[in-house]
């Protein structure tokens, strides 16, 4: 017993100099620096979105960099590979066009979104997206070409891409295979059935 006394009574010594903190002091201090302002902004876009309920769910998270002079190729499964090989030779007609290269991140990863709905709704097949290399681009080389390889494969509606031909922007742009549209899928029933 006399012992913890003793022990109390060091406590109380080594304790006597000790401020309690006040209400009013910050607990903790986030310096600017310590996030880039890239990362700030997708963090408020993706927080904004999710309040205003934003229907496109394209990832703004960090991706994978992928490097400007690097081949994109994707195919679901169930994409025959003659059909991929004739995308990647560039043979299907392409029946639109989207070009990102002018365009900030929030509104390419809009336009992504927008057009490929739209083209599957309207049962375009194949369309061409011009992402551009990027190789000086910020905050890392190949910025718009990393993230339209992610967003790409986050839709349902595209089977299969692959970098385009020379002719069409080689590295800097995608060829991308769409699933057929529910209407298109019955009226190929239809035609089938006659035969």
């Amino acid at each position: 017993m006399a012992n913890s006394t003793s022990e109390r009574d060091l406590f109380w010594q080594e304790m006597g100099d000790v401020k309690p903190l006040r209400q009013d002091d910050p607990k903790v201090t986030i310096r600017s620096s310590q996030m880039d302002e890239e990362t700030a902004r997708r963090r408020r876009e993706s927080a904004q979105r999710l309040h205003n309920k934003d229907p496109n769910f394209l990832s703004v998270e960090a991706v994978t960099p992928v490097d400007p002079m690097d081949e994109l190729s994707f195919k679901k499964d169930g994409v025959q590979h003659g059909v991929f090989k004739n995308l990647r030779l560039g043979k299907y007609q392409i029946d639109s066009t989207l070009n990102l290269q002018s365009l900030s991140f929030e509104q390419a990863r809009q336009q992504v979104f927008d057009t490929i709905n739209q083209c599957h709704k309207k049962g375009v097949r194949t369309l061409l997206i011009r992402h551009g290399l990027g190789i000086n681009s910020k905050p890392f080389a190949g910025f718009m070409k990393s993230y339209v390889n992610r967003w790409l494969r986050q839709m349902d509606a595209v089977i299969a891409f692959h970098s385009a031909l020379k002719i069409h922007g080689g590295y800097g742009a995608v060829y991308v295979l769409l699933k057929k549209s529910s209407e298109e899928k019955l009226l190929n029933r239809e035609l089938h059935s006659k035969r």
